[in-house]
């Protein structure tokens, strides 16, 4: 995973990282960190297996790192942040060795990436992000805005 190791020691992608997690260094709720975004990928990784769908794991985890990379533009400025990220993710993942037609399809993937519904690593993104989250070790699960009917009470990965 020579691409992913590239795209994790990117200095624009350590800074964005940091800067998200300077907004969010008071949230009681989930934290969008390297921790959610391994979950994600992981979670992600085991759907692509136990579905057969054959998808390259270093797509995946190109996919689930970068897929709230925007998360401090929506803080900051308000921009929803799988709009945000899009522009951001694109030189990274080209940096990091992602050709253009690969890159563009992760980058899809991130746009879309909190409306479910797609198929392929879209589909299986937008369940890892969801799954992703403790609800059932929460602290803070009680007062979060979530659908109880959304919350992972059970580990499922």
């Amino acid at each position: 995973m020579e691409r992913i190791s590239r795209l994790i020691h990117d200095p624009d992608y350590i800074r964005y990282c940091r800067n998200t997690a300077r907004f969010e260094q008071n949230r009681i709720y989930c934290r969008h960190d390297m921790a959610h975004f391994l979950d994600v990928a992981r979670i992600a990784y085991i759907l692509n297996l136990e579905e057969g769908l054959g998808l390259p794991k270093e797509r995946i985890y190109a996919a689930a790192l970068v897929h709230d990379i925007g998360r401090w533009k929506q803080y900051q400025d308000g921009t929803p942040h799988e709009e945000a990220g899009v522009p951001l993710a694109r030189p990274l993942l080209l940096s990091a060795g992602f050709p253009p037609e690969e890159t563009e399809d992760i980058l899809c993937v991130v746009a879309k990436h909190r409306k479910g519904g797609g198929t392929g690593l879209a589909d299986i993104l937008f369940r890892a992000d969801k799954r992703s989250r403790a609800c059932h070790a929460c602290a803070a699960e009680d007062t979060c805005d979530w659908a109880a009917e959304k919350k992972n009470m059970e580990i499922l990965y």
